[in-house]
């Protein structure tokens, strides 16, 4: 039987395990990312990890999140950043140089490498032929020094893509049309490899769109074929040395195929507060509007911005609406003002952002009270956008235009032919932003800088033998990490401060879960399906360890949340019965006898609820590796013991 794409890659990656749906696995890793919300803590830990100078082919380092600078804290995480890569032999990303997917797929993506990053939407490259996967930090943290990643063997899904998008339809729409059909959860367990004759019509960029969002199906990762179309971006970014030729064998197992017809496609959006909760445009027209924004690191290419720039020109953005465009790289934001385009979107009265992720986390240009909000972004969790009652729609930069010039949600297929818009045979290349870090020799002579608003990592204590705690918190389905660790202007600014950090934890469900966590001594969570959906940031696990959670009991969790929760010592445990969840009420008093002994050693455990006198089944779906890491408290411990030699 032949491989799939993604199974060629990880063949020849493999370090450990074997390639059966379901084993744990572990792979070599040729790339890494961070960027500076989550690569402070990163760095932190490849610092306690002792290990002077990073091993894998490539590592980058990008400043994209936390570039408001309303207090010293992010230009100090910005500084440690800087001068720890030079020292340990990583690549630097300055601010203004651009969001770390756009960059990286302009840069550094190479097809058939492997790449890991602290960051959900890392499945970007996958555009390229890339198999790049988001991570917690902490992973990302022992990839650099030379150790495996540990994911599940994933099963494929093929998206047979045949046809041609029609005027105004895009990449935006193919994606979120996945999501209708597969669901915020569809993805999980799988990789999503995109083939087919319409695979050709579609350009990098627009295959980078789809492979970006597919971080929000749950899915491992995401890819397309490495192609003459490849080829080609890669000629254009002066890279064509990097190409290499990938296609999945003709006789590849698929577990399912989903069939897609490029010509039937219509303009989409995803309405609050849910990616997958999909309507047509057309449903959706007359609306009224009052912000939008264009960019992120889904739909900020130069093919996005042309396209935008050409069904601005000439006209002015309607007077109820505000809208803002942010430019993904300083290579699009300078091809933008050398060819004019810039011109022409200032004039329709765009108020151009910097080359950052921006209000995609929340950092600035929060919607108004009760806002209605068009994005070209990934999510429209609620409250993300900064303001907590928003109704936020994503949507493709096609649609956010139309809509921005009308001042209601508009259908852009009712405006007629499209501009034609054309993308350069050569890209402007000027790495002049990207650092290097000085040589090996030389790193004893770089001083890492660290500002007040740096803490220690916090420190991981063995698992305990017998659990006795408060169920703290309980919460329903689709619990994303922006629930558990929320983004924007307020927090961001503490990724590197876990005590101050903590101060908000879970506040987005329950304002006094911090005090209440504090004053338990910590405790259990009761959560229900697809826990922890989102993004990597492991400070959703982090920060709940901080504050003493011992155990989350939810119905599924998310991939890379569940990674996360072990390697900072929090055990997951699945309810065996879907029921029993209801068994629960928060403040019940919890207790598992022997929990030490059956993360060793079982499959399954009894958990009673003291108050009632309950008692269920949950289960521990473990690896040996990860039984190893929750028995000594966590990752850290793990590695410092020796145990991931």
């Amino acid at each position: 039987m032949g491989l799939t794409i993604a199974e060629k890659i990880i063949q020849k990656h493999l370090v450990s395990g074997e390639m059966t749906a379901g084993a744990e696995i572990g792979l070599k890793i040729d790339q890494t990312l961070t960027q500076d919300a989550t690569g402070t803590m990163a760095y932190l830990q490849f610092e306690a990890m002792g290990v002077e100078r990073v091993k894998t082919e490539l590592s980058v380092a990008y400043i994209d999140h936390n570039t408001l600078q309303a207090g010293y804290e992010n230009a100090d995480d910005h500084r440690y950043i800087q001068t720890v890569t030079k020292k340990h032999g990583i690549r630097f990303s300055r601010p203004g140089n651009g969001i770390c997917h756009q960059v990286h797929l302009e840069r550094f993506a190479v097809p058939g490498k492997t790449l890991i990053g602290s960051d959900s939407h890392t499945p970007t490259a996958g555009g390229i032929g890339m198999l790049a996967m988001g991570a917690g930090g902490l992973d990302v943290a022992v990839a650099m020094g030379g150790g495996a990643y540990f994911i599940t063997m994933p099963k494929c899904i093929r998206v047979e893509l045949t046809g041609r998008l029609r005027d105004y339809v895009s990449a935006k729409d193919v994606i979120l049309e996945v999501l209708r059909r597969l669901s915020v959860k569809g993805g999980v367990g799988y990789v999503v490899e995109y083939g087919g004759e319409g695979v050709k019509t579609l350009s990098v960029p627009q295959r980078a769109t789809i492979t970006n969002m597919g971080a929000e199906l749950g899915a491992t990762t995401s890819i397309f074929p490495s192609d003459e179309v490849t080829r080609a971006f890669l000629k254009a970014e002066g890279r064509e040395g990097d190409f290499v030729e990938l296609f999945p064998d003709a006789d590849a197992n698929y577990e399912k195929v989903i069939k897609i017809d490029l010509d039937e496609l219509q303009p989409l959006a995803a309405c609050p507060h849910s990616p997958d909760n999909v309507k047509s445009v057309k449903e959706l027209a007359g609306k009224k509007i009052d912000q939008i924004c264009i960019g992120s690191c889904t739909n900020s290419s130069m093919l996005d911005m042309l396209t935008v720039a050409a069904m601005l020109k000439g006209k002015t953005v309607h007077p109820d609406v505000s809208l803002s465009i942010s430019p993904g790289s300083k290579q699009v934001y300078t091809m933008l003002a050398r060819c004019g385009a810039l011109a022409d979107m200032i004039a329709a009265g765009a108020r151009i952002l910097e080359c950052a992720c921006g209000p995609c986390i929340g950092m600035g240009f929060s919607p108004r009270s009760a806002g209605v909000s068009l994005r070209t972004f990934n999510r429209n969790f609620l409250a993300r956008s900064g303001t907590a009652d928003a109704q936020v729609f994503l949507v493709s930069p096609e649609t956010a235009a139309a809509s921005a010039i009308a001042g209601v949600f508009t259908d852009p297929t009712t405006l007629g032919s499209a501009p034609e818009v054309r993308l350069p045979e050569r890209f402007l290349v000027d790495d002049n932003l990207i650092e290097l870090p000085v040589a090996a020799e030389a790193a004893g002579s770089v001083a890492v800088e660290r500002g007040p608003n740096i803490k220690p990592v916090p420190t991981q204590t063995p698992l305990v033998r017998d659990l006795k705690a408060e169920l703290i918190l309980k919460v329903g389905d689709d619990i994303t990490t922006d629930h558990i660790m929320p983004a924007g202007t307020k927090v961001l600014p503490y990724r590197s401060n876990v005590p101050k950090l903590s101060e908000f934890c879970f506040t987005v469900c329950d304002p006094t879960f911090p005090e209440r966590a504090k004053a338990a001594g910590g405790g259990v969570i009761v959560g229900g399906v697809n826990y922890g959906q989102g993004s990597s940031r492991e400070h959703a696990a982090l920060v709940p360890q901080y504050l003493g959670v011992k155990a989350v009991v939810a119905k599924s969790f998310a991939r890379i949340h569940v990674a996360n929760l072990i390697n900072f010592g929090i055990v997951p445990l699945t309810f065996k019965q879907a029921e029993d969840y209801e068994k629960f009420a928060q403040g019940d008093e919890m207790e598992i006898r022997g929990l030490a002994d059956a993360v060793r050693s079982k499959t399954e455990v009894t958990l009673e609820n003291v108050t009632t006198g309950e008692r269920v089944t949950v289960e521990l779906t473990l690896t040996e590796r990860q039984r190893g890491i929750l028995l000594a408290g966590g990752a850290l411990n793990y590695a410092k013991s020796g145990a991931e030699e």
